[in-house]
């Protein structure tokens, strides 16, 4: 766990845990995984952090979120997250959404939006869909253009 930082605005504090999460995605790809990154911050402090490891486990289970949500619980010791924040670098897919209601995150900021398979807002918006009985607050396309460059260039190198 980091200890506990104090920022002068929103904008500022997204744009520094982003970075953070920025960090884990680096770390991903520099083992062969999709470079996507979060990190969860309670209390202005990260609690959990990772990044995907779907190829290294085996798993498609193994997003970075799903990752993180996971440390995260067992470091605050509790599965509900609703005074947190899940920063990732990519748009969550509707498994990771699903978790993140189900965990009930206060606030979830994205950085790449993912005209895919993105569940908050591209596609679908799971994360605020008013028949759930959880709803987060969604901040997208914080360093939009680095969180998207990771994954241009993570895909490019994959084609050759």
């Amino acid at each position: 766990m980091t200890a506990p930082i104090t920022f002068v605005n929103r904008e500022a504090e997204d744009g520094w845990w982003m970075g953070e999460a920025l960090k884990e995605a680096e770390k991903a790809a520099r083992i062969g995984e999709v470079p996507v990154g979060a990190v969860l911050v309670h209390n202005g402090a990260i609690v959990a952090r990772g990044g995907n490891a779907m190829v290294t486990a085996k798993d498609a289970t193994q997003h970075a979120e799903m990752r993180v949500l996971r440390a995260a619980a067992y470091a605050v010791g509790d599965t509900r997250l609703s005074t947190a924040t899940l920063y990732v670098t990519l748009e969550p897919c509707a498994m990771c959404a699903g978790a993140i209601v189900l965990a009930r995150v206060g606030r979830v900021v994205f950085g790449a939006w993912d005209e895919k398979a993105g569940m908050s807002g591209s596609v679908a918006d799971i994360l605020r869909h008013p028949r759930l009985n959880h709803r987060c607050e969604v901040q997208g396309g914080v360093r939009e253009t680095e969180s998207a460059a990771l994954l241009t260039a993570f895909f490019k190198s994959r084609r050759g």
